[in-house]
């Protein structure tokens, strides 16, 4: 498919996805008097969702591309589990802090809840630093980046499932470190797109201008540097804008499920492995799919609130196993 045809539809669907967010949820637009808060409402959570949706995308393009393999989603390289640990941690912090200073839970998440990106970015920060000193101190391998990056993210969900049953003596508390794990879109406003939205959209331009020396890099390393590629700078920054766009869709949707693995492949249906087309399709592709997933998450009846990495799990699951076995398919 031509890249025009090919934009000209992801830009449809997205409208489309955009315009359901704020027609459907669980509360009906039919009283004029709360139409326009709800349509406000709903419209700072779809902003929110596209930019999650487009992070993470585009970080599985990078990923997929730096270690030449479909099956290889932003998590591998530990940045993932690194920001939802540093988003625990200073959800538990002021929880503790809260119940010292004899303050009621509800009261001060809000002040938790800003806050929450931050300790994302630092948390994501520190798995990035120590998979670059871990790769700087063994081999410049990728593979030796796969084995440190699978370890860290072992690592991190282990403190993380420690930070989680620690919280538990606070019930609220508790219930807000698990919701976060699990992802979800609820109580994000326009700070929440402030501050991502920059890092997002910086992180997606710099994809794309590093789509040429990805695009060589794809016959091998060895290949490329022979064609005068600078292979440790690309990897380097490549690595950099992964987790940088890793940790801004977790700072500001929690756990989310993969959209960084599935979004890439099936684009790649399309066009193939151009980094050019694909980087600015991920983009769209991500952010429409993740709107429509939280869209599910408001229509699906159910007794409470359901998390949006359940239903990014639920849909990009089975997708990804069709993919496959078209693939295995294809080369048997």
């Amino acid at each position: 498919m031509k890249p025009l045809y090919l934009f000209s539809l992801l830009a449809v669907c997205l409208l489309l996805s955009f315009l359901s967010s704020l027609a459907f949820g669980s509360t009906s637009l039919a009283d004029e008097r709360f139409r326009d808060s709800i349509l406000h409402l709903r419209l700072q959570r779809t902003v929110v969702a596209a930019c999650a949706g487009a992070a993470l995308a585009v970080a599985g393009v990078l990923t997929q591309a730096l270690f030449r393999n479909p099956l290889a989603g932003p998590s591998v390289i530990g940045v993932n589990a690194g920001a939802a640990l540093g988003g625990q941690l200073v959800l538990l912090c002021f929880g503790g802090l809260a119940s010292v200073l004899s303050i009621n839970v509800s009261e001060s998440l809000y002040v938790m809840e800003l806050l929450v990106p931050i300790g994302c970015c630092l948390g994501a920060g520190l798995s990035l630093f120590i998979l670059l000193v871990g790769v700087r101190a063994a081999s410049h391998a990728m593979v030796t980046i796969l084995l440190i990056g699978v370890m860290l993210s072992s690592l991190f969900a282990s403190l993380g499932a420690l930070v989680t049953s620690l919280a538990q003596e606070e019930w609220e508390l508790g219930r807000t470190i698990i919701y976060f794990s699990m992802g979800g879109l609820e109580g994000k406003a326009w700070h929440h797109v402030y501050f991502a939205a920059p890092f997002v959209l910086v992180g997606i331009i710099a994809a794309f201008l590093w789509s040429p020396a990805l695009n060589v890099m794809l016959a091998g390393e060895d290949e490329a540097r022979s064609l005068g590629v600078p292979v440790k700078k690309v990897r380097f920054w490549c690595l950099s804008w992964a987790a940088i766009l890793s940790a801004m869709a977790v700072s500001i949707g929690g756990g989310v499920l993969f959209v960084g693995l599935i979004i890439p492949n099936v684009l790649r249906a399309w066009c193939r492995s151009d980094h050019r087309v694909l980087v600015p399709s991920a983009a769209i592709a991500g952010a429409a799919f993740v709107i429509l997933c939280d869209v599910c998450t408001r229509i699906v009846p159910s007794v409470g609130i359901i998390p949006l990495g359940v239903i990014t799990g639920l849909i990009g699951a089975p997708i990804f196993i069709v993919i496959l076995i078209k693939q295995s398919r294809v080369y048997n």
